[in-house]
């Protein structure tokens, strides 16, 4: 999904809810637009947590011994508040 899919929804739900006059029988445009204008924002909201989740910094350290081996050590710390 990501940030275009949730753009779509939001730009189809404030059109269906906001600009549309027609009538459907038995559908109310304006109510699935404001769903789908929901919908939208949810799912910007929740790819902005997603991507941010996976941001971090990441260290490694090598070490070189005395008989030539070497040993690599990584290390991950998030930027959680």
């Amino acid at each position: 999904m990501g940030y275009g899919l949730g753009a779509f929804l939001v730009a189809v739900g404030l059109i269906l809810a906001l600009a549309v006059q027609d009538t459907i029988n038995g559908v109310d445009t304006t109510m699935i637009g404001w769903i789908l204008f929901v919908v939208g924002l949810g799912v910007v909201v929740l790819t902005a947590v997603t991507l941010n989740r996976s941001r971090g910094v990441t260290s490694s350290t090598t070490t070189t011994h005395s008989d030539g081996s070497q040993t690599t050590t990584e290390r991950r710390t998030s930027n959680h508040a």
